[in-house]
């Protein structure tokens, strides 16, 4: 799985447990996870500071939301930032009500 727009990049490392996000090929953070039968946990997610203020948080969040919802992955959203932008993005709360 992977989401490009104007040289972001956002990906799942399924060996690391992780979403990425790049930025003209370089890490910019990340969201990490665990994957349990039928359940994607989200438990934490960072941007380098490098990077802040650009909204890539959202972009990965995003995309790993969508990752979940094309596996049809129950979300369990244990980091704050993850319950926060689904609390602020309702058409993705039905992936938590699983």
């Amino acid at each position: 799985m992977s989401e490009q727009n104007e040289g972001i990049e956002v990906s799942d490392d399924p060996a690391r447990s992780r979403f990425e996000v790049l930025v003209d090929g370089k890490p910019a953070g990340q969201a990490v996870y665990e994957l349990r039968p039928g359940t994607i946990v989200f438990l934490h997610t960072e941007i380098d500071d490098a990077y802040g203020g650009r909204g890539l948080g959202g972009t990965l969040v995003k995309a790993a939301l969508d990752s979940a919802r094309e596996r049809d992955l129950h979300v369990v959203a244990t980091c704050p930032f993850v319950r926060s932008w689904i609390q602020k993005h309702p058409d993705y709360a039905d992936l938590t009500r699983r």
